[in-house]
């Protein structure tokens, strides 16, 4: 029962491990940057958003989705896709960022591990409904 449970969830349950590891690259890039590098919140945010990125597309790709694309092109498409969607989202992560940080004086760590559930959720049905839609359908 328990095996069943695990093969009918194995794509949450890997998605929510990757991106566990992707938000703490996430995490980790954007604290070295703004609080030991000191650069403006919002471009150690952007430099962590493209790190992390590529860090999850592989991750997806290969061991979330099992994507399997036969020629560069669909490789391309697939990663354009992929980068397209997470812009989406790094435009909410600016967003949280700027209410959270600026106008609320958050604390900038806790604003961006608040910031990362929200974004985390977002990037789940994004990369589920449009960029590795025809690998697999919804469980």
């Amino acid at each position: 029962m328990l095996n069943q449970l695990f093969y009918k969830y194995k794509s949450v349950i890997s998605y929510l491990f990757w991106g566990v590891v992707t938000t703490i690259v996430n995490i980790g890039v954007f604290a070295i940057l703004s609080d030991y590098l000191h650069l403006f919140y919002q471009v150690s945010n952007v430099i962590a958003w493209f790190v992390s990125v590529l860090v999850a597309y592989v991750s997806n790709k290969l061991w979330v989705f099992n994507s399997h694309t036969e020629t560069t092109g669909q490789l391309v498409t697939e990663a354009v896709r992929f980068f397209l969607m997470r812009t989406a989202t790094l435009a909410i992560d600016i967003i949280i960022l700027y209410i959270g940080i600026t106008l609320l004086n958050g604390n900038d760590i806790i604003v961006k591990i608040i910031d990362n559930v929200v974004v985390v959720i977002s990037n789940y049905a994004f990369s589920k409904m449009v960029v590795f839609k025809n690998k697999q359908k919804w469980d």
